[in-house]
């Protein structure tokens, strides 16, 4: 048989191994032997075959075997050729010889033609000669720095790490690495994730790169979902806590559901994050703790902590001990406290202010509180530095000094605050302009009382605004409560309806309403209910969507005095949002119901939701029906719409209003705490539904988890027999 066919015989086995004995040792590399008892033949120019025959010989082949296996075979120790076919010095080989163990020649080649090819072989050799980009060696060493975070709980080490790796245009690929990371382990993970992401930002981490990787987050949500299938859920409560934490601004939200395909996840992963989260009452505590992060912390007990380490450490003057003191609070959203705090103790005790500026600077270089922070604590004492004035003498040009001397040790960034105007004569002028429009807005108020023309006061309004500063809204805000106030039932409920007509600018509306608190102690001299309606104003505005719930913590960190009149109005606020049915409650405390359902009855309201579903079951169009749902204008009341729809479809096994729920839920008509709150009524009904739907409580369960697919309910939301589902939209 000839060698070429690629077999060889017991017979010449046995001769190539006594020839391979008797070989010079340099001449043939002991592991090209190969002991198969078959033998591939390979291409010419294969790294691992005998070299090619020089030109003008009939393709290397030399007598009956072949070039060179004529002397192996025949044991002939002269060579008939007339080219020296020795071993060349170093063993590499001539004609018909192995070549040597390291021959590296240009004859390795991989021939794709080689019938041992394979792409594999030529990717290594790529590879070993063009090393990785800078930017995969990142990946490959962000993965093992988040492994060990997550294995240490050590923010520091991973900052320093992270710093270490010099490549901060690619630290948006650690934002999203971390997230991906840990949105597929438990809950421990998810909140130290959230905290290094706190922790990092501005210091180590640009904001832009926080911003950009938070992009692609959204970007990749159709492929993280296929591994984790939680991933809508999971990622909008870590967009949620990244804006609760001040890293992420809120326009991120519209500018992403802009930006993406409504078909996409990470357009729903947005649509969760805005309603779902961020504009459920008291979200931002209901964020913190959603991971265990915060938990059993109240305002109060983090204030009372603040003020205890900073009297500590003006005794003690251990800057270190104070940083691990901050860093255990847990509460990066809060560290504007820690710098009000401060700066007002500094201007206090003018002994203790060096002290106390060498912490705040020390605590921004090591990027404990982030500049977002620093500026909010500062521009808190610019707020209120005229009723410091009462206590501290020279409390402006104090506090103007302690700003210069941040702003030159570099940890102040000046531009961002509010001017700290010594200009007499211009805030003269302000207070003669605002004391105008005061009286303005008391006559449009007092004949609106009378009239009920919400029109003609937006119209006065939009005169002033055009020759007027838009602060002036706040003013119009104040005056309008305190004249209600003042007045009966039907003037209350009359400014509420105005004040959710108007349209206003949140922001406005917000600074009304503290002005409003600032000053609840003078008004209680000569309202002495200003506790009760002060609170159901607030409570009101919340409901009516005026204001966000978030506002209300805003609102609540300028108030430090537990006992004082505005904490109160706050407490009591937020106990009358958390109370059970709160949203029908606030809207009937004055015996109105809005402005588009005045004198309705909650039966009225039930039997009109009634008419318009079974109406739209009998044909009718999902989009006039959701027209219909929006002009109840009782968005708190929608979980009767979904506790309506959930026995439709169980008694008459039709989707159909199944259907409807989903266009209400994508349009954000119906909040997921809406949702959650019917299906929560549903289950406390289920006994009675029983009578009339024998297998109603499977179909409950069907439904439920079907609801979970959909995105409506939370992933934490459970059905029990034995006690509520719910309580005001979330899970006991």
């Amino acid at each position: 048989m000839d060698l070429s066919d690629g077999y060889m015989s017991t017979e010449h086995r046995e001769l190539l191994l006594s020839a391979s004995e008797s070989a010079d040792p340099l001449s043939v590399s002991p592991l090209e032997i190969s002991m198969s008892p078959k033998i591939t033949p390979r291409s010419s120019k294969s790294p691992r075959s005998p070299r090619g025959s020089p030109k003008g010989s009939p393709k290397g082949h030399s007598g009956k075997h072949g070039a060179g296996m004529g002397s192996l075979l025949k044991n002939d120790k002269h060579s008939h050729s007339q080219v020296d076919g020795r071993p060349k010095k170093g063993g590499s080989g001539g004609k018909g010889t192995w070549g040597g163990l390291l021959d590296m020649g240009d004859s390795d080649a991989l021939d794709p033609n080689d019938p041992n090819y394979t792409s594999n072989e030529e990717n290594e050799q790529l590879s070993a000669r063009f090393p990785s980009s800078p930017f995969e060696e990142y990946k490959k060493k962000v993965a093992v720095i988040v492994d060990e975070y997550f294995a240490t709980d050590d923010v520091i080490s991973t900052a320093n790490e992270l710093r270490e790796l010099g490549m901060p245009s690619y630290n948006y690929y650690f934002v999203k690495k971390l997230i991906s990371m840990a949105m597929d382990r438990h809950d421990k993970e998810k909140e130290m994730a959230a905290t290094l992401l706190s922790s990092l930002y501005a210091d180590i981490i640009d904001p832009t790169q926080v911003y950009k990787g938070f992009c692609k987050l959204m970007e990749s949500a159709d492929d993280l979902i296929v591994d984790i299938p939680d991933t809508v859920d999971v990622l909008a409560l870590f967009v949620a806590r990244a804006v609760v934490d001040d890293i992420l601004p809120p326009a991120f939200l519209m500018k992403e559901v802009a930006s993406l395909s409504k078909d996409s996840k990470g357009f729903v992963v947005i649509q969760r994050a805005d309603k779902s989260y961020l504009s459920a009452p008291l979200h931002a505590d209901f964020i913190l703790r959603r991971w265990g992060g915060s938990r059993y912390k109240t305002v109060e007990d983090i204030k009372g902590q603040i003020s205890d380490l900073l009297v500590e450490y003006v005794v003690s003057g251990d800057r270190k001990e104070a940083c691990i003191c901050i860093k255990g609070l847990k509460v990066p959203f809060f560290h504007h406290e820690i710098v009000k705090r401060a700066i007002i103790m500094a201007m206090e005790n003018r002994k203790a202010e060096d002290r106390l500026l060498d912490l705040l600077k020390m605590a921004a270089e090591e990027g404990l509180i982030n500049s977002s922070q620093i500026s909010k604590g500062f521009s808190r004492i610019i707020d209120t530095v005229d009723d410091l004035s009462l206590d501290i003498p020279k409390a402006r040009q104090i506090l103007q000094s302690l700003i210069s001397k941040a702003s030159s040790e570099g940890w102040l960034c000046a531009s961002s605050l509010k001017p700290l105007s010594l200009d007499l004569n211009k805030k003269s002028l302000e207070d003669a302009a605002a004391k105008a429009f005061k009286a303005k807005a008391q006559s449009m108020i007092q004949e609106y009382f009378l009239s009920g023309d919400i029109s003609e006061v937006s119209r006065c309004l939009e005169t002033e605004k055009n020759s007027s500063t838009p602060e002036l809204n706040g003013i119009f805000v104040k005056k309008l409560i305190t004249l209600a106030m003042d007045r009966k039932n039907r003037e209350k409920e009359m400014a509420s309806v105005l004040l959710s007509s108007l349209c206003l600018p949140g922001d406005d509306v917000v600074n009304g309403f503290v002005m409003l608190v600032e000053s609840a102690d003078d008004t209680a001299l000569d309202i002495p209910v200003v506790v009760d309606d002060l609170a159901m104003f607030l409570a009101r505005a919340v409901v009516d969507e005026v204001i966000a719930p978030l506002h209300l913590e805003e609102i609540g960190t300028l108030f430090l005095m537990p006992d004082s009149v505005g904490n109160k109005v706050l407490q009591m606020a937020k106990s009358l949002l958390k109370a059970r049915l709160s949203g029908e409650r606030i809207l009937r405390c004055w015996g109105g119901g809005g402005s588009s359902t005045n004198g309705w009855a909650i039966e009225d309201v039930k039997d009109k939701i009634g008419k318009i579903l079974e109406e739209f079951e009998t044909g009718g169009d999902k989009r006039e029906a959701c027209r219909c749902i929006k002009e109840l204008g009782m968005p708190f009341f929608h979980h009767e719409v979904v506790k309506k729809s959930l026995v439709t479809v169980m008694e008459k096994k039709n989707d159909r209003l199944w259907r409807l729920l989903g266009e209400c839920f994508s349009t954000g008509l119906i909040t997921m705490n809406q949702m959650m709150k019917g299906y929560g009524r549903v289950a406390e009904s289920l006994d009675d539904l029983s009578l009339d739907v024998p297998d109603a409580e499977k179909q409950f369960t069907h439904y439920v988890e079907r609801g979970k697919a959909e995105g409506w309910l939370d992933s934490s939301f459970s059905f029990n027999r034995s006690r509520q589902p719910l309580e005001n939209g979330f899970c006991l």
